[in-house]
C-alpha cells in the first residue's frame, strides 16, 4: 500500500547519515543553478555553447600584488621574445633573395627582376616556415600591377617582407616600454623609448647630453599632439606605427641625410634646436617661462592681442606664464595649420562662447583685432562684412549661419581661414595673394631668362 511505502522511505531517512554543511550548501547551488537554467532557457537542450565561452576579462594585478605584477611582467617578457625569434633575421632575409633572384621569371623589364605565381610558390616551399605567411594568393594579388606576363617585381615584393618585418620589430620595441601592457603609451613610456633611442641615430651625435631631455620633451611632443587629440596622455601602439613620425624619427639614422631632409624633419637636431632656440630668444626675464607679452614676439610678431588672451585662457600656464611643453603645443598648432590637430587646438580658442561653433559674433570679435592693427600701421581697415562673406564662401558650412570645425577642416580652407582671424601677417598675405602670385611668376621667368 502507498503509506507503508510512505512510513518505509521516512524510516529509511532516518538512518541515513546526516549531511555536512558544505555538502548541503553544495546541494542547493546545484538546485539552484539546475531550476535557474531551466527557467531562463526553456527546456534543457543538449547545446550549451553558452558553458564554453573562454574567460575574456583578467583583472590587472593592484601595485600592493608585488608577485603578480613581477609573473605579468617577465611573462609578457617571454611572450615578446618569442615573437622576435618568429621574424626573419638578416641571413634569413639574404637567404630569401638569394632564392627570389634565382627563381627569376623572363623576360626582365628593363633592370626589374620579375616572378611568376609558380616560382613565387616554389620559392615559398625552399624558404622556410618563417616565410610561409608571405607566399599566399592574396599577397601575389595585391602586388601585381599590369604585368602581361602576368609576373610581381621581385625588389617590390622583397621590400614588402622588410617593411612587414620591420613593423613587428618596432611593434616588439614599443611593447616592451608598454607598462601597463595593454598596447598605448604613456608620456613616460615613450620618453624612455626615444632617450634609449638616441644613441642608435647618427644624425644626433652631435646633441650634448645636457639638451637630452629638452630634445625628448620635443620629439614626444609631436607624437601626443597629434596622436592623443583627447589629451587622455596616451596613445596606441597601432597609432604610432601607422603614422609616419616613427619613420621621420628613424631616419636619423641615415649618416648622410641631406641638409634639406634635416630641416624638414620636426626630429632632426637642426629642427629641435631651432625650437628650443626661439623659446630661449623670447623668454627675455630668462625665468624659464614665457608671459603673453614675451609669446607676441612669435614668429613676424603679428598674433593679435586677442588671440594671445586666448591661448593664456584656454592652455595650461603656471602663474600665467608658459612652460616649454606647452609652448610647444603652440608652434606645433601654428606650423601645420593644415592638420586636423592643429585646426582643432586653435578651433578651440576662436570658439570663446564654447559652443561648438564660429558664428559672426566670434569673426567679428577676432578681426577687429586686425582692423586695429592695421590702423596702427597705417593702412586702410577692411571692411568685416566682406571678411566675413568671403570665409563663408571658402568654407561652405552646412548651416549658413555658423562653422563647425568639421566644415573647417572639410573645406581644406581650415589654414587660411585661421590666418585671416588671427595673424596680420596672414591676413595680409591672404588680401595680396594676387600680387604675391604674379610676383613669384615672374621671379620664374627672370630665372628662366637667365
Amino acid at each position: 500500500m502507498d503509506w507503508e511505502r510512505r512510513l518505509r522511505a521516512r524510516l529509511a531517512a532516518r538512518r541515513a547519515p546526516k549531511k555536512s554543511e558544505q555538502e548541503l550548501k553544495d546541494e542547493e547551488m546545484e538546485l539552484f543553478t539546475k531550476y535557474y537554467m531551466e527557467w531562463k532557457g526553456g527546456k534543457k537542450t543538449d547545446n550549451m555553447s553558452y558553458a564554453n565561452i573562454p574567460r575574456f576579462y583578467y583583472r590587472l594585478p593592484a601595485e600592493d600584488e608585488v608577485l603578480l605584477q613581477k609573473l605579468r611582467e617577465e611573462s609578457r617578457a617571454v611572450f615578446l621574445q618569442r615573437k622576435s625569434r618568429e621574424l626573419l633575421d638578416n641571413e634569413e632575409l639574404q637567404n630569401l633573395w638569394f632564392l627570389l633572384d634565382k627563381h627569376q621569371t623572363s623576360p626582365m623589364i628593363g633592370e626589374e627582376a620579375m616572378i611568376n605565381y609558380e616560382n613565387f610558390l616554389k620559392v615559398g616551399e625552399k624558404a622556410g616556415p618563417k616565410c610561409k605567411q608571405f607566399f599566399t594568393a592574396k599577397i601575389f594579388a595585391k602586388l601585381l600591377h599590369n604585368d602581361p606576363y602576368g609576373r610581381i617585381s621581385i625588389m617590390q615584393f622583397f621590400n614588402y617582407v622588410m617593411r612587414k618585418v620591420w613593423l613587428h620589430q618596432t611593434r616588439i620595441g614599443l611593447s616592451l616600454y608598454d607598462v601597463a601592457g595593454q598596447g598605448y603609451l604613456r608620456e613616460s613610456d615613450l620618453e624612455n623609448y626615444i632617450l634609449e633611442l638616441i644613441p642608435t641615430l647618427p644624425q644626433l651625435d652631435g646633441l650634448e647630453k645636457s639638451f637630452y631631455s629638452f630634445y625628448v620633451c620635443t620629439a614626444v611632443r609631436k607624437f601626443f599632439f597629434f596622436l592623443d587629440p583627447l589629451r587622455t596622455g596616451k596613445i596606441k601602439i597601432q597609432d604610432i606605427l601607422a603614422c609616419s613620425f616613427l619613420d621621420d624619427l628613424l631616419e636619423l639614422r641615415d649618416e648622410e641625410l641631406s641638409k634639406e631632409s634635416q630641416e624638414t624633419n620636426w626630429f632632426s637636431a637642426p629642427s629641435a634646436l631651432r625650437v628650443y632656440g626661439q623659446y630661449l630668444n623670447l623668454d627675455k626675464d630668462h625665468n624659464g617661462m614665457l608671459s603673453k607679452e614675451e609669446l607676441s614676439r612669435y614668429g613676424t610678431g603679428t598674433l593679435t592681442n586677442i588671440f594671445l588672451d586666448r591661448v593664456f585662457q584656454e592652455c595650461l600656464t603656471y602663474d600665467g606664464e608658459m612652460d616649454y611643453k606647452t609652448y610647444l603645443d603652440f608652434v606645433l598648432a601654428l606650423e601645420n595649420r593644415k592638420e586636423p590637430a592643429a585646426l582643432q587646438y586653435i578651433f578651440k580658442l576662436l570658439d570663446i562662447e564654447n559652443k561648438g561653433h564660429l558664428n559672426v559674433f566670434s569673426l567679428n570679435y577676432f578681426f577687429r583685432a586686425i582692423q586695429e592693427q592695421m590702423k596702427i600701421h597705417g593702412q586702410e581697415p577692411v571692411s568685416f562684412q566682406d571678411v566675413k562673406d568671403e570665409i563663408f564662401d571658402m568654407v561652405k558650412p552646412k548651416d549658413p549661419y555658423k562653422i563647425s570645425l568639421q566644415d573647417l577642416i572639410n573645406s581644406s580652407q581650415g589654414d587660411t581661414v585661421t590666418s585671416i582671424l588671427i595673424d596680420l601677417n596672414g591676413f595680409w598675405t591672404y588680401e595680396n595673394r594676387e600680387v604675391l602670385v604674379a610676383s613669384d611668376n615672374d621671379s620664374a621667368a627672370d630665372a628662366d631668362d637667365t
